[in-house]
C-alpha cells in the first residue's frame, strides 16, 4: 500500500511540472513574440477606418517598423470599421495624440498591419482613447490600377498621334508641317549662330564688354534713381515721403472736385454757361456777331473798303494817322511845359 501511494505521487509531481513547463514556455513566447509582451503590460486604444482592407484580428501593431502590439477586436461603428489594438506600456511616450494610425502591409503583397507614427509631442494617449487614423500609402493592387490607367492612357495617345491628331500627330504625319517645323528649327539655329558671332544687339551684348558695361551703369542709374526715390530726394521722392505736399495734392484735388460739383449744379457763371440754354444761345450770338465783324474787317483788308480795313491795309493812311498822333502828343507836352504860351485869354469889359 505506500509503494502505491509513493507511484501515484511521482507520477502526479511529474504532471504538474510537465503543465508548468507548458505554461513556462506558452509565456515565454508570448514574452518575446514581439506583439507587446503579457496582456497586463499593454493598455487598449482605439481607432477608426472607412476601409480595413482585410485586417484581421491578431494583426500585428508596429509603431516605426518595430512590433509593439496587436490587433484585438474589429467591428462596424456606423459607416466605419473601429479597430481596438493593444499596445506595449513601454511605449507610451511614443504615442500621443498627435500620433495617427494606418493600415500598412508586411510585405508587398502581405497581410495588412497597423502602423502607428510615433511623436513626443502633445498628450500622451491613456488606456481607451481614440487614436486618429490617416490614409495609408497606396498598396500595391491601387499602384498597379494606377499604373495600368497610365498606360491605357499612353495607348491612347500613341493611337491619336498615329492618326496624326494634335500638333504631334500633325508633326508625324503631315509633311507640310514637318517641313515648316523643320525651317523653323533651322531659322533658330541661325538667330543661335548669330548670337554666338556676336551679331545683333542680343550677341553684342553677350560678346561687347561695352555694351555689357553700359548695360550695367544703366541699371545702376536706375538702381540709384530709385534708392533716391525711396529716400525721398527730388519732386517725384518728395512726392512719395513728403506729407505735407502729398496733403497739398490732395486739396488741390478737392478743390477741384468743389468746382465740379458747383459746375454740376449750376453755381456760378461757368456753370451757367454750361446749363443756362438762354445765356449759351446769348453768347453764341454774340460770337456769330463778332465772326460777321472779322469777316468784314477781312474784306474790307482786301478790298480797301471801310475805315478797319483801310488802316489795317493802307500803309501810307497808318504813317499819316501814326505821324498826327505823335504831333498831337508833342503839341500837349508843350502846352503842359508852358501853357501861357497857347492858352492866352483877354477879358473886355465894355
Amino acid at each position: 500500500m505506500p509503494r502505491t501511494r509513493s507511484l501515484a505521487w511521482s507520477q502526479l509531481k511529474i504532471s504538474v511540472i510537465s503543465v508548468a513547463g507548458m505554461v513556462l514556455a506558452v509565456m515565454m513566447l508570448l514574452a518575446v513574440g514581439g506583439q507587446g509582451g503579457f496582456a497586463w503590460q499593454r493598455y487598449a486604444l482605439k481607432t477608426r477606418f472607412p476601409n480595413i482592407k482585410g485586417l484581421k484580428t491578431g494583426a500585428v501593431v508596429r509603431i516605426a517598423g518595430v512590433d509593439v502590439g496587436k490587433v484585438t477586436d474589429i467591428e462596424f461603428v456606423e459607416s466605419e470599421v473601429q479597430v481596438t489594438l493593444e499596445v506595449n506600456e513601454d511605449n507610451k511616450p511614443r504615442v500621443t495624440e498627435q500620433s495617427r494610425a494606418s493600415i500598412g502591409s508586411l510585405s508587398l503583397l502581405g497581410e495588412p498591419i497597423i502602423e502607428i507614427s510615433p511623436s513626443s509631442q502633445g498628450r500622451q494617449l491613456q488606456e481607451g482613447d481614440f487614436l486618429p487614423s490617416s490614409a495609408a500609402a497606396a498598396d500595391f493592387a491601387a499602384m498597379s490600377a494606377s499604373a495600368t490607367e497610365t498606360l491605357e492612357q499612353a495607348n491612347l495617345i500613341m493611337q491619336g498621334i498615329r492618326k496624326g491628331d494634335g500638333t504631334v500627330g500633325k508633326l508625324f504625319t503631315d509633311e507640310q508641317m514637318y517641313r515648316e517645323f523643320n525651317a523653323l528649327m533651322q531659322s533658330a539655329e541661325g538667330v543661335i549662330n548669330g548670337v554666338n558671332r556676336g551679331q545683333g544687339t542680343l550677341g553684342k551684348l553677350m560678346k561687347d564688354d561695352a555694351a555689357y558695361r553700359q548695360l550695367s551703369a544703366s541699371l545702376a542709374d536706375l538702381s540709384e534713381m530709385t534708392r533716391r526715390i525711396k529716400a525721398g530726394e527730388g519732386s517725384l521722392g518728395q512726392l512719395l515721403k513728403d506729407e505735407k505736399l502729398a496733403k497739398s495734392i490732395s486739396s488741390a484735388s478737392n478743390n477741384i472736385d468743389e468746382i465740379t460739383a458747383k459746375l454740376s449744379r449750376g453755381d456760378g457763371s461757368a456753370a451757367r454757361l454750361l446749363n443756362d440754354k438762354q445765356l449759351y444761345e446769348q453768347v453764341n450770338a454774340l460770337t456769330g456777331r463778332m465772326d460777321k465783324l472779322v469777316a468784314a474787317i477781312e474784306q474790307g483788308m482786301n478790298s480797301r473798303e471801310g475805315t478797319a480795313g483801310l488802316l489795317l491795309k493802307d500803309k501810307e493812311l497808318y504813317d499819316n494817322m501814326n505821324g498826327a498822333a505823335s504831333e498831337i502828343r508833342g503839341l500837349i507836352a508843350e502846352i503842359k511845359k508852358d501853357p501861357k504860351k497857347y492858352l492866352n485869354v483877354r477879358v473886355s469889359v465894355f
